[in-house]
């Protein structure tokens, strides 16, 4: 019993979960899968696409929108390869190191979204609130320095939390809750104590996350009181639908996050298909529909979609 578990200790071999219960189901399970990845894959890599070729494109709205895809990507490509692995049977082992970085992809990507979402958010009140300034306030030279500075805050981060787990024993069993790896679910099954990494992490939430939606709603606060100033209805309407797409984006990536660190601090106990269930709609959900949201919401992103798809038709309808 003692040689067990001092192999289990000195294992760095971690073992990845599917949908307990339904394994005889992987493969067709996989399917639904592989349509989420490739509509999210496919509509940011268009977003990207449209935003880079279309000069008209080239303005701040359009530079934090390309920064959104990238981050959506960012979240949702490390868990790809992961569960495919273990949905389609070919191995559910994931060495340690490997755990690491995907944790630090996910994790980094995560707070780096909802740090564009606040500049997204800024981007709003400055094209609202100061029209006439809107472009000599948010330069590239601005917009590259504030992508620059949220991917490395999130970053830099993560640093302290991860690099604790090298030194955790990890004697309990080496299977994890998901088919990819997630930080509070990598120190569940520590044998030491995590309190730092539990403390470290709610304040790390609370202050990145907290900070992040505080100036959210600030920053439409603002929006509000300038835009009830508006004397028509119609110019009102027209203001608040350039902040649909953006309210859908944060809601989407709040509401999810939310959900799933409430089922990991106060549901620990219940059943295993809700934490995976809501840590898929966490990863997944924002990759597939932000860029469907902004497609149908902003007409310049939907108009570069049509002139890819049908250009020569677009360009002889409008000689």
């Amino acid at each position: 019993m003692a040689t067990a578990n001092s192999s289990n200790i000195l294992s760095s071999t971690f073992y990845l979960t599917g949908i307990p219960g339904y394994e005889e189901f992987h493969h067709w399970i996989s399917i639904p899968f592989c349509l989420l990845y490739l509509v999210g894959i496919m509509g940011n890599c268009t977003i990207l696409h449209i935003v880079r070729t279309d000069p008209r494109l080239h303005q701040p709205m359009y530079y934090f929108l390309a920064m959104l895809s990238l981050t959506d990507m960012g979240m949702s490509l490390p868990t790809m390869t992961s569960l495919f692995r273990v949905l389609w049977s070919i191995s559910r082992e994931i060495q340690f190191n490997t755990c690491v970085v995907q944790m630090f992809f996910i994790h980094t990507f995560s707070f780096t979204e909802s740090s564009v979402l606040l500049a997204m958010a800024l981007d709003r009140y400055v094209a609202i609130c100061h029209p006439l300034r809107y472009a000599t306030i948010l330069t590239p030279t601005l917009i590259t320095k504030i992508g620059i500075a949220a991917l490395l805050r999130s970053a830099f981060a993560m640093i302290p939390l991860l690099a604790r787990l090298a030194f955790f024993p990890f004697c309990h069993s080496h299977i994890l809750s998901h088919s990819y790896c997630l930080h509070q679910d990598m120190i569940r099954l520590a044998c030491a104590d995590t309190k730092f990494n539990v403390i470290y992490g709610l304040v790390l939430i609370t202050l990145l996350w907290g900070m992040d939606s505080l100036g959210i709603f600030v920053s439409y606060v603002f929006i509000l009181h300038s835009v009830l100033k508006i004397s028509s209805q119609e110019g009102r309407l027209k203001a608040l639908n350039t902040c649909a797409s953006h309210i859908c984006a944060v809601l989407i990536l709040y509401v999810p996050m939310i959900g799933l660190s409430i089922v990991h601090r106060f549901a620990k106990h219940s059943s295993p298909l809700i934490h995976i269930f809501m840590a898929h709609i966490y990863l997944l959900v924002p990759p597939v529909l932000n860029p469907i949201i902004y497609s149908v919401k902003t007409k310049q992103i939907r108009q570069g979609i049509l002139n890819l798809l049908f250009p020569l038709r677009i360009s002889s309808s409008m000689m």
